[in-house]
């Protein structure tokens, strides 16, 4: 029995994208995340400066797909304390953020940066349903196309 093929992801560089890219890809993605009736209210709650959550992110997406250092945080600790995290808010989180970056105009940042995204949400979604349901088996999230 064979494995299905893996694509071929490319590897966070300076060369993959610029930091305008990256900072365009977050600052799109979040007025997008702002705007929507399930993920906006999520985040109006918890975000009180968005100049400097923002920038944080940038630096969280510059590690990713740059492979730049400046990021320091514990996003997952902070995913835990918020009690009204469900499967469907992450799984619209990954529709936008996959729309975000189909119009991104760099395929190759494109296929990382959602590999990655698919791979925060599902990490984040198994923690939360350990820590709620420790008796229940693990749902992956969705995986969009």
């Amino acid at each position: 029995m064979s494995s299905p093929a893996v694509p071929d992801l490319p590897m966070a560089s300076l060369a993959l994208c610029s930091e305008q890219e990256v900072t365009r890809l977050v600052h799109d993605f979040y007025a997008r995340v702002r705007q929507d009736p399930q993920l906006g209210p999520v985040f109006d709650a918890r975000v009180h400066d968005w100049d400097a959550h923002l920038a944080q992110l940038v630096d969280f997406w510059s590690a990713m797909l740059r492979g730049t250092r400046r990021f320091s945080g514990n996003p997952m600790s902070k995913h835990m304390a918020m009690p009204e995290l469900e499967r469907a808010l992450f799984d619209r989180w990954l529709l936008l953020f996959s729309q975000t970056t189909a119009e991104s105009g760099n395929p190759p940042m494109q296929r990382l940066a959602d590999d990655v995204a698919v791979r925060i949400a599902d990490t984040f979604w198994r923690r939360i349903q350990m820590q709620r349901w420790p008796e229940l088996p693990v749902v992956r999230t969705l995986r969009p196309d």
